[in-house]
């Protein structure tokens, strides 16, 4: 139930709304002013025969003063307030945060199931409940929406945008031409349950204003446990808009205004245009007019009725907290790639959505099935679905992720963790073995030494339905996937494995150092939260050479793995091979000539595994034995297609990421080997964009450059 707000912060913001001040409400009422402000100001409260005379100064009734838990009045009318353009004439021709993202539905799905979990409430003991739905209107049901949103006070906005040369300029001219070809548009509403909801002001520090008003700000409750820590991930939401809208109904976990319930906004991010005679910024948001602001034109959020929230699509299930985000022209980049515009016009209506779905199931089972499994008496972190409906009705059944069916043998690791049934070594097929790898966590502000943390190594037998086998995939305290590598260097007898390590507070809270390892990691991932490397922030909280410590971990994991899986030696048989080494004469080994120091040798690039991946990319994995030649210390691994005759083109990396033995160097393109490193393995990634034809449609072939930089 919504909550009583206080008198005093009720009554002003009724005064604000009516456009009416103290004096001309103790005139209406006869009281003085002073019995006005001291209302105002918590010194006093009105009595019952006042309220009444309050009540009709302001044009409600006395229960509404009474309960305080809506205005009195509708207000002004909600409308759209367009951030005028800066007084110095800058301009910003797109939001930079947007592009840090591809705009992909797998990528949305992976920021905002990782925002959710971090804002799943603390101490409920209940997972966090995160659906997708992809809606699909058309005609009518088009129509109605676009009315209720004000369509036809964006649409100038929209033209003058199409009309840029410039990226975003392009892909709004798309989203108009698909609304008025094909006369549909695609919603996808991200909805959570049991989350915090967008509490706080809407101007001050909080989390609404964070998502709402601000770029790069990442106010998280979470902690050091939290996901995100950039303020990049919610820019996914409108980077997958190709209208940039997006409208947001939030259920709060504590009361704002003394409401909970149907706090509603809308927030659109164009690039600078010029409207008429308007010079505009960029962002704009609906809501009701803020008194507060000069000529009330600034917008902010406002308690919408019931029947205002269906008309924008934005009923909630039900009235537990969370948040729902309405993407409006939603669009997959990856859906579209390989078709043309021809071909999208005469699909099925419903395939580019159903093809969506499968994408964010793929997705959502990849990146956080660790999340939802649950055991030992403690419920998953998360539960996730997918639906598709059509003009109100479903078109195919609400799809559940189920761990267990995408990711089975991972699962399996982690729920024995979990219940506590793994073993030191495994003697059954479903045995799960457990060892812990310590590695010492890096000092804050650059101080010597350091806190040892074990982090929890687990190993499984692999599925068959596994995509890929003898991987190693690692996590923190969220359980959400950061990092996924091939485990290098096997014997050749291991059965296939799925090895999972947990990190930070993921191995357990009451694990020695698990605080420090959980801060230190989060410091060490980039903005897509996908792998651990150096980073600008963990040089600027650590020291310049802390990502040494992550180069350490992985070894000394991988090292563990290998121990993990290799096949026991069969033993000697009692008796027969004994006896006949007694019976022997041993003969004298013959004296081994003297020989000279061996020639040196440069690096070689011994084994290399590739395969193409779905992002359209070769994915490299590589080893190689760093030699003997002092001034060949580093290496540079190149990639060509195969042809049959001519030159082979040379196409460019994407990411190079070290795995052991070796550091990449970004800035010159080259692999560094560790100092006694007797071998380096790597993973990379090639450039799609430097394809001259489709990965699945040719061959690849990984060189190895060494010697000075000059030679190179």
């Amino acid at each position: 139930m919504d909550a009583s707000e206080d008198f005093g912060p009720w009554l002003a913001r009724q005064l604000k709304i009516a456009g009416m001040t103290q004096t001309e409400l103790a005139g209406k009422i006869e009281v003085t002013r002073a019995a006005v402000s001291a209302w105002i100001t918590g010194r006093a409260t009105p009595r019952t025969e006042t309220i009444g005379r309050i009540a009709t100064a302001l044009g409600t009734d006395t229960a509404t003063v009474h309960t305080r838990t809506t205005d009195t009045q509708a207000g002004l009318p909600v409308t759209w307030y367009h951030r005028p353009q800066h007084t110095d004439g800058g301009r910003e021709l797109g939001n930079a945060a947007a592009f840090a993202f591809d705009p992909d539905v797998e990528v949305l799905a992976r920021e905002t199931c990782q925002n959710s979990l971090d804002e799943r409430l603390s101490g409920s003991g209940r997972p966090v409940q995160v659906r997708y739905t992809l809606h699909e209107l058309t005609g009518e049901h088009m129509h109605r929406f676009l009315e209720a949103a004000q369509w036809d006070e964006l649409l100038p906005h929209y033209e003058a945008v199409a009309d840029q040369d410039q990226k975003v300029g392009r892909v709004v001219a798309a989203g108009l031409r698909d609304m008025r070809e094909r006369q549909r548009l695609v919603l996808l509403r991200v909805d959570d349950y049991n989350a915090s909801g967008l509490t706080g002001d809407d101007y001050d520090d909080g989390r609404f204003a964070a998502v709402v008003r601000r770029q790069l700000d990442s106010r998280k409750e979470a902690g050091s446990t939290a996901g995100g820590s950039y303020g990049l991930g919610k820019a996914t939401i409108w980077g997958t808009s190709r209208l940039g809208l997006v409208l947001i109904n939030s259920t709060l976990c504590e009361p704002h205004e003394g409401r909970t319930h149907g706090r509603v906004v809308g927030r659109l991010d164009l690039p600078w245009r010029q409207v008429g005679d308007q010079a505009l910024a960029g962002p704009a948001w609906l809501g009701r007019p803020d008194p507060a602001s000069t000529g009330a034109e600034v917008t902010r959020s406002w308690w919408a009725e019931a029947d205002e929230i269906e008309r924008l699509h934005l009923t909630r299930d039900s009235d537990e907290p969370g948040t729902s985000f309405l993407i409006v022209g939603a669009y997959d980049m990856a859906s579209f790639d390989e078709r043309t515009s021809d071909e999208a016009g005469d699909e099925d209506e419903g395939a580019s959505v159903l093809a969506m779905r499968d994408r964010l199931l793929k997705a959502l089972g990849r990146n956080f099935w660790a999340a939802m499994a649950g055991g030992g008496g403690r419920a998953p972190m998360l539960h996730a679905s997918v639906r598709v409906l059509r003009d109100g009705v479903e078109i195919d059944s609400e799809k559940h992720v189920d761990p267990e069916k995408e990711q089975p043998s991972r699962t399996r690791a982690v729920r024995a963790f979990l219940n506590g049934t793994t073993v030191d070594r495994r003697t059954h097929a479903d045995d799960v073995a457990l060892t812990t790898v310590t590695v010492n966590v890096p000092l804050e502000g650059g101080a010597r030494g350091g806190e040892p943390h074990d982090a929890v190594l687990l190993v499984t037998r692999a599925d068959d339905d596994d995509d890929r086998h003898n991987r190693l995939v690692a996590m923190r305290g969220n359980r959400m996937v950061v990092r996924d590598s091939h485990v290098p260097a096997l014997p050749g007898n291991v059965r296939p494995f799925q090895a999972v390590l947990l990190v930070g507070l993921a191995a357990g809270a009451d694990v020695r150092g698990a605080g420090a390892a959980e801060r230190f990691l989060r410091a060490a991932e980039p903005p897509e939260h996908n792998k651990w490397r150096q980073t600008e922030e963990l040089a600027a909280l650590y020291s310049y050479s802390a990502h040494r410590r992550i180069s350490t971990l992985v070894r000394d994991t991988n090292a563990a793995v290998r121990q993990l899986v290799a096949l026991p030696k069969t033993e000697s048989p009692v008796g027969g091979d004994g006896l006949a080494k007694a019976m022997t004469k041993p003969n004298k080994p013959k004296p081994r000539p003297r020989r000279g120091r061996g020639a040196p040798t440069a690096p070689v690039l011994d084994t290399v595994e590739a395969k193409p991946i779905a992002s359209g990319a070769w994915e490299v994995f590589g080893e190689i034995k760093p030699g003997s030649v002092p001034e060949a210390v580093f290496a540079v691994p190149s990639a060509r297609f195969a042809v049959r005759s001519g030159s082979a083109p040379l196409i460019a990396w994407e990411t190079v990421e070290p795995i052991e033995g070796c550091e990449w160097v970004e800035q010159e393109g080259r692999l560094t080997f560790l100092p006694g490193s007797r071998r380096a393995t790597f993973r990379a990634v090639t450039d799609p964009s430097t394809h001259p034809v489709r990965a699945s449609s040719s061959g690849l072939v990984v060189e190895l450059r060494t010697g000075e930089k000059e030679q190179r």
